[in-house]
């Protein structure tokens, strides 16, 4: 081998680790930043999980939960999945940290907030009283997900021997990431105590899902004889 040609060699050799370690002490890579900044919506008992990502400094990373809390039923692994199925609804508010493998490593924190949904949203409208001899209200009902629904609503008064009578059904296709729409319910009943159920059931054909969510006032109605 020609000594100009060996000469170049160890040149090469010396030059690549300081290369190396200048590229782990981050001299000439770029400032770590997280790039997940947004996350999608949850449902409430819907498995969820994404990979948080980030740029710059050296990979891997490695990411840790530092504030808050996350929704319950879900977990924070060290190589950035958020992942598990929530079990309860909310917006939840944290703060994670991702750390570099340079030498000496760099980090950042990043605040974020997931929001988790019922994908069959109900609530009241008009809480349920008497009017008279009838019992009436309203609920809202919306289409949370991205699938149509083919939806079915019932409200039953059911008396103290446990007799029901149906006082309110609807049944209609509610279509994905639906507005809030309004069903009223009411009729009139005879004398008695009444324990109000109000039952919405969606079905989803796309994926052969259910999704059920009921509503039940703390207290019962109390319909009394008429003049």
């Amino acid at each position: 081998m020609a000594a100009s040609a060996r000469v170049l060699i160890t040149l090469l050799l010396a030059v690549l680790p300081l290369r190396t370690f200048a590229q782990q002490a981050g001299g000439t890579t770029a400032p770590l930043a997280v790039q997940t900044v947004n996350l999608p919506r949850a449902f409430v008992r819907q498995r969820f999980a994404i990979r948080l990502e980030a740029r710059g400094g050296v990979p891997p990373y490695r990411w840790e939960l530092r504030e808050g809390e996350l929704p319950p039923g879900m977990f924070l692994e060290s190589d950035g999945e958020l992942a598990g199925t929530p079990t309860g609804t909310g917006e939840f508010r944290f703060t994670v940290a991702a750390t570099d493998s340079s030498r000496p490593a760099q980090q950042v924190i990043q605040q974020l907030s997931l929001l988790v949904t019922s994908p069959l949203a109900v609530r009241w409208g008009r809480y349920p009283k008497i009017s008279g001899q009838r019992l009436e209200g309203s609920i809202w009902v919306s289409n949370q997900t991205d699938r149509d629904f083919d939806l079915t609503v019932v409200v039953l008064a059911v008396n103290e021997i446990g007799r029901a009578t149906a006082i309110g059904y609807q049944h209609f296709p509610l279509g994905q990431q639906s507005d809030e729409i309004e069903i009223p319910f009411g009729d009139n009943l005879p004398p008695g105590s009444y324990q109000l159920n109000v039952d919405a059931v969606a079905e989803v054909a796309a994926t052969n899902s259910i999704y059920r969510t009921r509503l039940v006032p703390k207290e019962r109605f109390q319909m009394l004889q008429g003049p």
